[in-house]
């Protein structure tokens, strides 16, 4: 597959000639295995959103049970999360300048680096987290090598973006499109319970001191090693006539970021701020739960992320759920009625973390249902309303600007919230992303997000 953009005489470079080796040697792989079924697709979406979510959840969990103390243990616990938080902030900051990053070398010299760079920068700067000394060690330059890794992973995150999720979804039959769309979501409940069962494993199993000094470094290994599986199983579908038609259609072509918001920047707001309600809970229910356990309350960390893993497999279900109901009623009356019970599941529900093992297994298995109702629908058939040219690019800016304004600062505005005002006022940061769902979906009834009825 040639990358478009370059013209018949430019000249060809060692990093192109390099790309054109990997998709070869992928194609060739791909002739012994047959074409590639859409089941398949399904399958290498959810392994490459599994891979990134476990990435994601293994430093979330470590950004609360490790580096206050391993990186910042100059302040007070409650402070030194406050700050680790900020940390965890930067990788949302970058991952759309990690989008234009990537579109250019998406551009000019094909998916295959693209996707290969990306998830090499991903898979390493996670490694190189489970090497960091602490600041006890090294001082200051601890928490810049830690800033430092985190602001690459974010670049890359917005690297990983493979159109496969489009992909899916522009395959989709008509009546089928709210399930299709829940299929890439699966990633995140699926990728949490690895991340929490293996913390949960060391916790429970390591004396204090072994685990802050070597026990919290083999989650960020495990990650290195998935990163790889997820590259094979996401280039075996890149390299598919179907997926080189699409792109050769302009369906899946990258385009300029700028000259994609020229063109689609309503569309693109509208993707943005129509999910967040969704966003927002995502981390009120992953993130900061664990925080305030670990920092306010006499639970075990180890047996909190147990209950966790059991919210999130009724995440997935409730993921699942969504596709069904999407089809059903439609994903913009789903997407309504999400918000609202997530407005009145903020009212109430944060105090449930200061009510026992009772409460907090009920605030985590409420929250993850309504997650899962909401998430699974979150970034569904986005693709399908921009215009063919912008379709691919305008996809993965929308998805960086959701994350960024939904759920980049959630744990740190929660924490704040909380720590100054009580568990109660940390339901504001979610009541506001609700409260912005139902603004964008009563003031646009042609969202990107359309529902079922919209399409008959």
């Amino acid at each position: 597959m040639s990358p478009p953009s370059r013209g018949p005489n430019a000249p060809v470079s060692s990093s192109t000639a390099s790309t054109d080796s990997i998709l070869a040697d992928a194609t060739r792989v791909n002739s012994h295995l047959g074409p590639v079924r859409p089941a398949e697709i399904a399958i290498g979406v959810i392994i490459g959103r599994t891979s990134e979510f476990f990435d994601f959840f293994v430093y979330a969990i470590a950004s609360v049970v490790v580096f206050p103390q391993l990186i910042f243990p100059f302040v007070d616990p409650v402070q030194g999360t406050i700050y680790s938080f900020a940390l965890f902030a930067l990788a949302f900051i970058a991952r759309p300048i990690g989008t234009m990053i990537f579109m250019w070398i998406d551009r000019n010299h094909g998916r295959g680096a693209k996707l290969t760079t990306a998830l090499f920068l991903l898979g390493t700067s996670t490694v190189a987290i489970a090497f960091l000394p602490g600041y006890e060690s090294i001082g200051a330059a601890a928490i810049v090598i830690l800033a430092i890794c985190r602001i690459c992973q974010g670049l890359a995150l917005g690297g990983s973006w493979d159109g496969l999720a489009s992909l899916l979804s522009l395959n989709a039959p008509a009546r089928h499109q709210g399930w299709y769309a829940m299929i890439p979501q699966l990633g995140a409940p699926l990728g949490l319970i690895v991340a929490s069962a293996l913390f949960a494993f060391f916790l429970a199993n390591l004396s204090a001191e072994d685990f802050f000094s070597w026990g919290w470094r083999y989650p960020f290994f495990v990650a290195f090693a998935i990163n790889v599986v997820a590259l094979f199983a996401r280039l075996r579908i890149v390299v598919t006539p179907e997926f080189e038609r699409l792109f050769r259609n302009r369906e899946l072509q990258p385009a300029s970021i700028m000259q994609t918001l020229r063109n689609e920047g309503g569309t693109v707001a509208i993707g943005t701020f129509v999910p967040l309600a969704s966003f927002a809970l995502f981390h009120m229910v992953t993130v900061f739960p664990l925080s305030w356990i670990f920092l306010y309350t006499q639970e075990l960390p180890a047996n909190f992320l147990i209950i966790e893993m059991i919210g999130a497999m009724f995440g997935v279900a409730a993921v699942v759920a969504s596709g069904i109901l999407a089809d059903r009623y439609g994903r913009r009356l789903l997407l309504a009625i999400c918000a609202v019970a997530i407005a009145v599941f903020s009212g109430f529900a944060p105090q449930l973390l200061d009510a026992g093992s009772v409460g907090e297994g009920v605030f985590m298995v409420l929250g993850f249902i309504l997650l899962g109702l909401s998430f699974g629908q979150s970034s569904g058939a986005v693709a399908s309303n921009f215009s063919q040219q912008y379709r691919y690019t305008g996809s993965a800016i929308t998805s960086d600007l959701s994350w960024l304004f939904g759920a980049g600062f959630a744990p740190l505005a929660a924490l704040l919230l909380a720590s100054n005002f009580g568990l109660i006022s940390a339901g504001a940061y979610l009541l506001s992303g609700a409260v912005c769902t139902l603004v964008v979906l009563s003031l646009n009834r042609r969202l990107v997000l359309r529902g079922h009825e919209d399409e008959n």
